[in-house]
């Protein structure tokens, strides 16, 4: 198993992409701690880890707070003895979120106030630097580890209402590269992966809404690739799994000597296209037809 005798703290494991990542991490034989605002939802991810034959303790934390999240590490060392993986998963989109997807209103960039900022910079930047500054004198204790944090798409290409959002996922990125420097000497290494598709519903609904457990690709109906933007043609749609699996190799040996970099999971070809449509792009034909 890839990740026999690790311990690793997972925030914003509560839902999504975190509660996925931790069952497929203690499949691999890890540890979990699984760290959410939400205590309800990481005691309901603790459980599924449980279920299926692992180990899992639930920690309730707002990462946008240091102490909390120092606390976070604090605990998951003191119930498992050490730490191995720190995963910043935790994350939010900023007002406005993405319309065209969720079927919300557009809020006016102009109109996004102080506050609107420094919830998603709280969260998304702010978050991912307290969860490593909290994680690193544990992995420097145990010889060496791993820091991850969740980036997006939206770090590297433009999509449209969430410039706030974005800011702070290109914030993770060069983080991510700056923090490996400082942390290779003590082998400790640390990555981002940046989810395109086969991400949770959960992410652009309520607080306190039901945990969806699939992507949107999966609940948005029958999956025909040839209607899909996606320019890799697959008979399934993207899910969790698939950026959880990205997620593994980062946190793995796996990925040894990778350090400073940020992966875009689940992409499907989608950030290798240019500004552009083609008469391709706009008349694909199924091949299989």
């Amino acid at each position: 198993m890839k990740l026999e005798g690790k311990v690793a703290l997972i925030t914003g494991a509560g839902s999504g992409l975190g509660r996925q990542s931790s069952q497929l991490f203690s499949s691999e034989g890890a540890r979990i701690a699984v760290v959410d605002i939400d205590g309800d939802r990481a005691e309901q991810t603790a459980k599924l880890v449980e279920q299926q034959g692992g180990e899992a303790i639930a920690i309730t934390a707002d990462v946008a707070q240091k102490s909390q999240i120092v606390s976070a590490v604090d605990e998951t060392v003191k119930h498992f003895g050490k730490l191995d993986i720190a995963w910043a998963n935790a994350g939010i989109v900023s007002r406005g979120g993405v319309p065209t997807v969720a079927g919300g209103e557009s809020v006016l960039f102009e109109d996004l106030t102080e506050d609107d900022w420094q919830h998603v910079l709280g969260i998304n930047l702010s978050g991912v630097i307290y969860t490593a500054q909290a994680a690193v004198p544990a992995l420097k204790a145990n010889g060496g580890g791993t820091i991850l944090a969740t980036s997006s798409a939206a770090s590297l290409v433009a999509y449209h209402d969430i410039a706030l959002y974005s800011a702070t996922k290109a914030g993770v990125n060069g983080f991510v590269r700056g923090l490996s420097l400082d942390l290779g000497p003590y082998g400790i290494r640390v990555n981002a992966l940046a989810p395109t598709h086969g991400m949770s519903p959960n992410f652009l609904m309520p607080a306190g809404s039901p945990v969806v457990g699939q992507s949107y690709e999966e609940v948005s109906g029958p999956w025909d690739p040839f209607v899909s933007p996606i320019p890799l043609k697959l008979n399934r749609p993207p899910s969790l799994v698939d950026n959880a699996k990205v997620a593994l190799f980062l946190a793995s040996d796996d990925s040894a000597y990778i350090t400073g970099a940020t992966i875009g999971s689940t992409d499907g070809g989608t950030l290798s296209r240019v500004g552009m449509w083609f008469a391709e792009d706009l008349d694909q034909k199924n091949p299989n037809a």
